[in-house]
């Protein structure tokens, strides 16, 4: 049996599954080139290329009706392509999508899932026989095994109402500022989006503890007297009793310069991500207690946090924790397949996820038309980086989740002690934002504090450097003296490795500066003319794709701003 899953919600997604194995995962922002799209369109029309027997729909009951024949537009395509595929929708089980993505990729026997999350399925929960409220999930607890699939031990849910209010040990359910909702409301009093958390988290850093910021929480629940959430989306900073926090300008202004943040904002971001990676502890604990389980797996948004989930690592040596690397919307289209397709058939085999190369298989083409190539080997590339050039990699299948693996990365220098400035310029981000780095899976432990890892080949955690390689990759290394790095071996990634290993033999560093193919507010690229027109549209001068052997030169300064047609777009 073939299963296609969709997410129709933000960062709209596809997968599927032929008889349980994944064979490709994609989100609609990389086909569609607009951040975060949802309503997978072009993600069905991909998985219709191959036999599809069930459409599994995750999201809500809600589901835009067309006219005339009254069904939801995801359904309708699927009938046009293929009448004979089964739609089922699984409504209002979001987080289900996440524990299920979790716990069936992460090879465990058995665990305890943790779900955090800013709004997920909208449930409603009858108590005292008669009585109802409703709220969208926000933590959620499963216990999880192969025999008896998953079962909720804990939810908590929030709403917008002053009415919701319940609690039975199990089930809480209020109208209380959650984890996600704090750190919704400080990203948006620093200016980002509400689900541009990661920026927040590359700002915390910066920041240090303080009197002058009050307790973002009071036990598990949010200060009302300062956070005010809203249901299902976005989050509000109440600086009315607190002038310290009151804005005297646009906060967008300190992004691109350094000199106008204020103390405030920086101290802001540290302790919304101080407090709340604390309290996701604090679940974990809870998820032992109530399930006696020592593998633990954490998926929704919250779990894309590198640096709680570091955090984690040092405070629970004893558990053994699987981080979802498709942890945020996206990957539920793959937990609701997984879901039908365990609950279905009844299967009990363990597909670990190995591999996060899942885009689609393209064929790529691009007639360069003059443009400068040379054929060049990984020692060439890797000698060119070393010069401090950046040089963008394009090859094989793009990485599912939010992550640059080799596949689709700019690459850089890491001694560089100005690169991640050079690069940030480049690429149009924030001063404070860092960056990630790439290495040779033998050599993890010698510059890490890995607290019994072996390998991080998904790039989940944000990591402490040993204290003697301090100063030595300056382009990498955050603020708090941290790196989120990706280990590569030559099974996993044979080309990458091959160029990380040639950068080792002329600057002794086993590591690359890594970063995601793409320019600020833009998804990472997908295709071949993707990549062209990422590169035309900035300051690159190299592109690197080694399937072909080749070099592109796009000289500094070239003309680059008229588009030559892609006969294979």
């Amino acid at each position: 049996m073939n299963i296609l899953g969709i997410n129709p919600g933000h960062n709209g997604s596809a997968a599927l599954l032929i008889d349980g194995d994944l064979e490709f995962y994609i989100e609609e922002e990389r086909l569609s080139r607009a951040k975060y799209d949802g309503n997978p369109f072009r993600g069905i029309i991909e998985g219709l290329q191959h036999k599809v027997d069930v459409l599994v729909i995750g999201g809500t009951e809600k589901y835009p009706q067309l006219i005339w024949t009254g069904e939801d537009p995801y359904s309708a395509l699927v009938r046009k392509f293929n009448p004979d595929v089964k739609i089922f929708k699984l409504n209002e089980v979001h987080h289900s999508g996440h524990a299920c993505n979790a716990f069936y990729g992460s090879g465990f026997d058995d665990a305890a899932a943790i779900v955090v999350d800013g709004a997920g399925g909208y449930q409603t929960i009858t108590y005292n026989e008669t009585q109802t409220n409703s709220g969208w999930e926000t933590e959620s607890i499963f216990d999880c095994d192969y025999e008896k699939g998953l079962k909720v031990v804990y939810q908590s849910f929030g709403g917008n109402q002053d009415t919701i209010a319940l609690s039975n040990g199990d089930i809480v359910m209020d109208s209380a500022v959650t984890i996600v909702k704090a750190y919704e409301a400080v990203s948006e009093y620093l200016g980002f989006g509400f689900i541009e958390a990661g920026k927040t988290m590359g700002l915390a850093p910066y920041g240090k503890a303080s009197d002058k910021i009050p307790p973002l929480f009071e036990g598990t629940r949010g200060n009302k007297n300062i956070l005010t959430p809203g249901f299902p989306a976005g989050a509000h900073i109440d600086h009315t009793r607190y002038p310290y926090l009151t804005l005297k300008e646009d906060p967008k202004l300190w992004h691109k310069d350094s000199s106008k943040v204020t103390d405030a904002a920086m101290e802001l971001a540290w302790a919304v991500q101080e407090e709340t990676q604390k309290l996701v502890g604090d679940l974990i604990e809870k998820a032992v207690e109530k399930t006696g389980k020592s593998n633990i797996v954490i998926s929704g948004g919250y779990g894309l946090n590198c640096v709680a989930n570091y955090y984690y690592k040092k405070r629970f040596p004893d558990l053994n924790i699987y981080v979802d690397p498709i942890a945020h919307d996206g990957g539920t289209a793959l937990g609701m397949a997984y879901m039908y397709h365990y609950t279905e058939t009844k299967d009990k085999k363990k597909r670990p996820l190995t591999s996060l190369y899942l885009g689609a298989k393209h064929k790529h083409s691009y007639d360069f038309k003059g443009i400068k190539t040379t054929k060049v080997k990984p020692a060439d590339v890797a000698k060119l980086i070393s010069e401090k050039n950046i040089v963008a990699l394009f090859q094989g299948r793009s990485e599912a989740g939010p992550r640059a693996l080799g596949n689709r990365s700019i690459l850089y220098d890491p001694t560089d002690p100005q690169g991640k400035d050079v690069v940030n310029q480049v690429k149009g981000r924030e001063w404070f934002r860092p960056f990630a780095g790439s290495m040779m899976q033998e050599h993890f432990e010698e510059w890490f504090d890995t607290y019994g890892m072996k390998e991080s080949p998904h790039m989940m955690y944000a990591m402490d450097f040993k204290l003697e390689k301090h100063g030595e990759v300056p382009a990498i290394t955050h603020v708090d003296g941290t790196c989120r790095i990706q280990t590569v071996t030559k099974e996993q990634n044979k080309t990458y490795y091959e160029l990380i290993q040639e950068f080792k033999k002329i600057t002794g560093v086993p590591i690359l500066f890594n970063t995601s193919f793409n320019l600020a507010g833009q998804p990472l690229v997908e295709t071949l003319y993707d990549a062209v027109t990422t590169v035309k549209n900035s300051d690159i001068e190299y592109l690197y794709l080694p399937e072909e052997g080749k070099l592109v030169h796009y000289p500094e300064n070239d003309s680059r701003v008229e588009e030559e047609k892609d006969e294979a777009a």
